[in-house]
């Protein structure tokens, strides 16, 4: 697809699933503004695509409102506006009801939900001047109940009925959806294999999680993003795509 000159913003893109939406807007000629946590992991992730002048340095903490308003005023202020607002910076963990503790429910929701919210509320004035559009990166986990991942659904749950409530109501300026991701192929997911009593057995479960029986890739995630903040999707507005080799489907 092209997106030729767009000026976009891809919060968390200085790693996974993030850091491969940018790659795919950047290969696809638009200006992409970087977002990571710290300057340091954002200038990593610049450099690892090439730092050329497409490419936008945007640092904030988005699990606060301070950081998601910094995040939109440093994009809008060197691109002269915004066209697309991606908000792919999120956390994930799993644990027993038991052993969620207030600190895992903050952060979970200060990032996943809170967010989210933040960084579209700083970003929709930009929008509306451009009839930009919104792609929200929610979870399959946003849209089905998993055992053992009862904060983590609740924040995505969150993210996917936010996104069809504020489609309708910044109607007709500007679309809202989102993307439903399964088991993405990520340096988090490994992480997680990696840390697991049987990492193999780990890895096959997340494989035969999906009707598909295989793990996504960045890029899928990527493509599906890029299609609905393009003008193919200009008749889209608050959906949640499913991403997830069939595993909202039902079992």
């Amino acid at each position: 697809m092209d997106f030729s000159d767009k000026r976009i913003l891809v919060t968390g893109s200085s790693r996974g699933i993030g850091f491969g939406i940018a790659t795919a807007f950047l290969d696809a000629g638009a200006r992409v503004a970087i977002n990571g946590r710290t300057p340091e992991s954002v200038n990593a992730a610049m450099e690892k695509l090439g730092n050329n002048d497409h490419l936008l340095a945007a640092p904030g903490d988005i699990g606060t409102v301070a950081g998601c308003e910094l995040t939109v005023k440093t994009a809008v202020d060197s691109f002269g506006g915004l066209d697309v607002l991606v908000n792919s910076a999120g956390v994930g963990a799993g644990r027993p009801i038991a052993e969620c503790d207030e600190q895992m429910w903050d952060e979970h929701i200060d990032i996943n939900l809170k967010g989210t919210f933040f960084t579209c509320r700083a970003a929709i004035p930009q929008l509306r001047k451009s009839r930009g559009n919104i792609v929200n990166i929610a979870s399959d986990a946003g849209l089905m109940g998993v055992p053992g991942l009862t904060v983590y659904c609740g924040s995505k749950g969150g993210v996917v009925n936010m996104s069809k409530a504020m489609a309708l109501e910044i109607a007709p300026h500007v679309r809202v959806n989102c993307v439903c991701p399964g088991y993405v192929d990520t340096d988090m997911i490994r992480q997680s294999i990696i840390k697991s009593a049987d990492p193999a057995a780990a890895e096959q479960e997340m494989i035969d999680y999906a009707p598909l029986e295989r793990i996504s890739t960045p890029p899928e995630i990527a493509a599906a993003v890029q299609y609905l903040a393009s003008d193919d999707a200009r008749f889209i507005t608050g959906t949640a795509l499913a991403i997830d080799g069939g595993t909202t489907a039902g079992k």
